[in-house]
């Protein structure tokens, strides 16, 4: 005897029919008065009456039935409360990012999704890139959101957007004005670049190195704030992505020009870990960040 089987008797009864009652259980009649005649093997009592056309239920069945329909129903009860609490947006979201997405950029969203679902918090920590990969990789966070996110067998990767390239200098530089700046006129220009090992400097120095285009590099540094302050002071010009710079170039501390590689972005993904369950309140955080309404609304912020 299972649930199944007390379902499949219920609907024989309901409907007064063994053929409509097999049909909505997706099996065979001749299995449905099969496993009714278990039923009444197991009880030691006639359930259904079948010298009477059509079936008469017994006294037995009846009482029997009432007590199923009890059970079916407190059954799937406690299914659909199951389900409410596995669906419930509630509990932290642990999120790492670097510091260009997860100063201001993420503002936006974390006050959109808390707005939505205010049983969640987010739990944000604003990392170095390759700290942002081992908190995702060590549980340390659910997700991780990262400029040039890595291929790797243990990570999910989804793509969030790709940031156009900016050629920016302070507003008193000869090349301030001009509606593109081509890459050309970066040759021998003073410049402010990413530290070496970060893969942002990799992808600006490859595409350059591809068109024989000759940097002086004055300064390096590892975030987008740094290179902002040393690019206001006169230091040198730099290729930063535009919208990190929005707020500058508004109030003219500083200039942005769009440069001349439409090919040069710096893609933007989130990861987490592949094997991991997504909790109710990780996967709609997610889903936020993908919407486009999402990625539109950005903030200027360092990297």
């Amino acid at each position: 005897m299972n649930l199944e089987t007390l379902r499949l008797y219920c609907d024989v009864l309901r409907l007064h029919s063994f053929s409509r009652g097999a049909e909505l259980n997706v099996v065979s009649q001749s299995a449905a008065s099969q496993a009714v005649q278990q039923l009444e093997r197991e009880l030691g009592v006639a359930l259904i009456d079948r010298t009477r056309r059509p079936f008469v239920v017994t006294a037995e069945g009846q009482v029997f039935y009432t007590a199923c329909r009890g059970l079916l129903e407190s059954w799937d009860k406690a299914k659909g409360e199951i389900a409410a609490v596995k669906a419930q947006v509630d509990g932290t979201v642990r999120v790492a990012a670097i510091y260009s997405v997860g100063l201001h950029d993420m503002s936006h969203h974390l006050q959109r999704f808390m707005s939505l679902y205010p049983k969640a918090r987010v739990q944000l920590e604003c990392l170095h890139p390759h700290k942002v990969v081992e908190a995702v990789l060590n549980d340390e966070a659910d997700v991780g959101i990262m400029s040039y996110p890595p291929q790797d067998k243990a990570l999910s990767v989804i793509s969030l957007r790709s940031e156009p390239m900016a050629f920016v200098c302070y507003p008193g530089h000869r090349l301030a004005r001009p509606r593109t700046v081509a890459p050309e006129d970066l040759n021998g220009e003073p410049f402010v670049a990413f530290d070496a090992g970060l893969t942002i400097r990799k992808a600006i120095d490859r595409a350059l190195r591809q068109r024989n285009i000759k940097l002086n590099i004055v300064m390096a540094f590892d975030n987008i704030e740094t290179i902002k302050q040393a690019i206001m002071i006169g230091a040198g010009v730099s290729l930063l992505p535009r919208h990190t710079v929005e707020k500058e170039a508004s109030i003219r501390t500083l200039a942005a020009v769009p440069f001349g590689l439409s090919d040069l972005v710096r893609p933007v993904g989130l990861i987490h870990r592949r094997q991991k369950a997504l909790t109710p309140a990780v996967s709609r955080f997610i889903h936020l960040l993908q919407e486009p309404d999402a990625s539109r609304k950005r903030h200027p912020s360092p990297a």
